[in-house]
């Protein structure tokens, strides 16, 4: 399944499987950012993401974790 920003919770859960012990409210929106482009499964325009979008993968992770 391809990851896009319309899913922030399928992000969340793939950066969890990435990075099992970083704390997303430890970082800020330029590193999350490349973090999700980094992700295999993405597969969305990096011009879309939004500080919206950015905070809504963190609640998802964080909310996750």
């Amino acid at each position: 399944m391809a990851l896009t920003w319309t899913v922030p919770d399928e992000i969340a859960w793939a950066l969890i499987d990435r990075h099992p012990d970083m704390d997303p409210l430890d970082l800020n929106f330029v590193d999350l950012h490349r973090m999700i482009l980094a992700l295999p499964e993405f597969d969305d325009d990096p011009n879309e993401a939004s500080e919206t979008k950015l905070e809504a993968v963190v609640v998802a992770w964080h909310d996750q974790r």
